[in-house]
C-alpha cells in the first residue's frame, strides 16, 4: 500500500498514518505466522532425514558383521524388509509436510484470510506438489472459490466507487434551514 494512493483517494495525513500503522501490522503478523509454520516444517525435514541415515547406517553395518552366518542373514533381510517398508512411510511423511508447506505458502500468498479454513474446501487428491516445488491443480480450485467464496480471500479496500446521486438530497427542508439559520 502506498502512500500516494491513499493521498489520492482524499485521505488526510492522520488518516494516512493510521491505515499504514494497519497495514504494517497485519503485515507483520502474517510474516511471523509464516515464519514459525516454515521454521517447524525445517525441524521436522531434519528429524525424518536424520531417521533414515540412521536406518541405512544399521543395515550397513549388519551386512558387514553378518558374513556367512545364516541366522544374521535372516534377520538383516528381516530388517532390511522392516527398514524398508520404514523408509517409504519416512518419505511419505516427507512428501506429505513438503506439500503442506508449499500449499501454506501458497495460501497465504493468494491473501487467504483463513488457510485452514480454505484447505478444507480443497480436493487434496487433485493437489500435487511437482519436483520443481510448485503445486498443479491448486490454482483452478482458488480460482472457483474466489468466485463462490469471495470472503474467505482479503481483497483490501475497493476503491473508485462512486453512486449516482450520493452528494446528498436536493429537497428544501425549511425546518432544517431555520434550525441550521439558529446555530
Amino acid at each position: 500500500m502506498k502512500r500516494e494512493a491513499l493521498e489520492g483517494i482524499g485521505l488526510n495525513e492522520d488518516q494516512i498514518k493510521s491505515v499504514l500503522s494497519l497495514n504494517g501490522a497485519d503485515i507483520n503478523n502474517a510474516k511471523a505466522q509464516s515464519s514459525s509454520d516454515i521454521d517447524s516444517l525445517k525441524q521436522e525435514t531434519e528429524s525424518l532425514k536424520a531417521q533414515i541415515a540412521d536406518r541405512d547406517k544399521d543395515i550397513k553395518s549388519l551386512k558387514k558383521d553378518a558374513g556367512d552366518n545364516e541366522g544374521l542373514s535372516k534377520q538383516l533381510t528381516d530388517l532390511q524388509d522392516k527398514y524398508k517398508t520404514d523408509t517409504e512411510t519416512l518419505t511419505n511423511q516427507l512428501s506429505q509436510t513438503k506439500l503442506n508447506g508449499a500449499l501454506t505458502t501458497a495460501l497465504t500468498g493468494a491473501k487467504v484470510r483463513n488457510p485452514k479454513a480454505v484447505e478444507g474446501l480443497l480436493d487434496m487428491d487433485k493437489v500435487k506438489l511437482t519436483d520443481e516445488g510448485k503445486l498443479e491443480g491448486l490454482d483452478d480450485q482458488l480460482g472457483t472459490l474466489r468466485k463462490s467464496d469471495g470472503y474467505l480471500f482479503d481483497e483490501g479496500s475497493k476503491g473508485g466507487y462512486e453512486p449516482k446521486g450520493g452528494n446528498g438530497s436536493d429537497d428544501n427542508n425549511q425546518v432544517q434551514t431555520l434550525v441550521d439559520a439558529f446555530k
